[in-house]
């Protein structure tokens, strides 16, 4: 498996290998449409002051003057045609027609750097051959001589380009391993999120990284560390889940087991029978509306149901919710009243009806003897307001933190026949319309609940 430290350091030799060659191509391009002709005048100059200074001064030992121009710096070759003297550093090919040296003779000028045939890259600068030099005629003692010159490169590297080499060389080494350095440590946090996510998989959700950094990485180790944490919350909450699932499912099924067991009884009056079988059927409706209720939370928790938003009457809803609801309202003695206003929201009717009954059924559930439920529907320019108001129990101010919390119920003896799930399903169904959902509550004084729905 290649690792990012190993790809990240065959890029960087790619990248400095590719700029090496692109940049090599760059300069010879550079040489050969700038340099090169440039080069060619300035020795072609040169050369020719050498000639003229031959003809007018007429030094006594030419072959003395020409040793002194080796030594300082050029490669000369003076012929007259028949054989010829080389001065100063040895060229590495003399191969020269006989064409070129009559040509020069003639009195014209030859070209070798500027004409040097090796065009691909820039090397006519740097061969030591004796064609690529500067051809030019002088004439001594009534004698006519070809003179071939260019510079000794060897003698051009003088200790600054040997120190300008040794530091490019130096940062080049220098850059490289400063790089490497650098991606050891931006691998290494990256090391250590992958070993923190290995732990994640094992369900290790106390793992938090100690990355102290202020760029991306950084961010990256702030939000692998929140969501650390919310994971461990999640499965806090997963486990408590399981436990109240676990619990209201046994409670109801250990009681129908039980008085099941009595009704085995052939002793049993039809008073007691009757009184067994009443609790039988209620704490079969529990599990039903609990297995309901389990449904459609896990329902809008994957999201595996979208909203079939369409147009419909919310005051009709209510309404119908109301009647449905009126047996209960009878039994346990309360009164209810409404005031809807005729109003269409565009929402999933089938959503909303468990809102509705979820609020009415709590608001039966925990009233008292003679008591009072007000249902109010108003319309505003951006929302529609729902409103659920009781004359109940009420709830203490710790209570009324905890109520959409899962399986809570404010009747810690969980003598009411409930789930503790309604109201986090209201709030969720709320949520997902875009709305919310508020309450207040005041201990033996009742509760309001308001439900603020956004038209979409």
């Amino acid at each position: 498996m290649k690792t990012l430290y190993s790809k990240f350091v065959v890029t960087t030799l790619l990248v400095m290998i590719g700029s090496l060659c692109i940049g090599f191509l760059a300069t010879n391009t550079y040489y050969h449409q700038v340099i090169k002709e440039k080069n060619d005048a300035k020795n072609v100059n040169i050369a020719q002051d050498i000639a003229k200074y031959i003809e007018t001064a007429k030094p006594k030992d030419l072959d003395n003057y020409f040793k002194t121009l080796g030594e300082i710096g050029y490669q000369t070759y003076v012929t007259t045609g028949d054989g010829g003297q080389f001065y100063g550093g040895k060229y590495r090919d003399k191969t020269l027609s006989s064409n070129t040296v009559k040509y020069v003779l003639d009195g014209e000028i030859y070209h070798g750097m500027r004409d040097f045939p090796k065009e691909t890259f820039m090397t006519g600068f740097f061969a030591n051959e004796l064609i690529n030099t500067i051809g030019v005629p002088f004439t001594y003692e009534n004698k006519h001589y070809a003179l071939f010159i260019r510079p000794d490169i060897r003698l051009l590297f003088s200790e600054v380009h040997t120190i300008l080499g040794g530091l490019i060389l130096v940062m080049a080494v220098l850059s490289l391993l400063s790089m490497l350095l650098f991606a050891k440590a931006l691998i290494r946090p990256i090391t250590q999120l992958t070993e923190a996510t290995h732990q994640l998989a094992h369900e290790k959700f106390d793992t938090l990284l100690d990355i102290d950094r202020a760029d991306e990485i950084g961010q990256l180790a702030v939000s692998f560390n929140v969501m650390t944490e919310k994971l461990q919350e999640n499965d806090r909450i997963r486990k408590e889940f399981i436990s109240n699932v676990s619990h209201d499912f046994q409670s109801p099924l250990l009681n129908i087991q039980g008085y099941v067991d009595l009704l085995r009884n052939p002793l049993l009056t039809d008073r007691e029978r009757q009184e067994y079988t009443t609790i039988i059927e209620l704490e079969t409706k529990r599990l039903s509306t609990l297995t309901k209720q389990l449904l459609l939370l896990t329902s809008l928790d994957q999201s595996t149901r979208l909203l079939k938003c369409e147009p419909y009457r919310v005051d009709e809803q209510l309404k119908e919710t109301v009647r449905k609801y009126r047996w209960q309202l009878e039994e346990a003695n309360v009164q209810l009243s409404y005031q809807l206003e005729p109003v269409t929201y565009d929402g999933d009717a089938g959503l909303l009806q468990n809102v509705w009954d979820n609020l009415l059924t709590n608001a039966i559930k925990y009233n008292v003897v003679g008591g009072e439920i007000h249902v109010h529907l108003q319309e505003s320019p951006t929302s529609v307001e729902v409103i659920v108001e009781d004359s109940g129990i009420g709830m203490t101010a710790d209570q009324l933190q905890k109520v959409y919390d899962r399986f809570y119920r404010a009747d810690a003896s969980r003598t009411k026949q409930g789930t503790g799930l309604g109201l986090a399903i209201v709030k969720q169904i709320a949520e997902l319309h875009g709305g919310t959902v508020q309450m207040e509550s005041t201990i033996n004084s009742g509760t309001k609940v308001r439900i603020d729905l956004p038209k979409l």
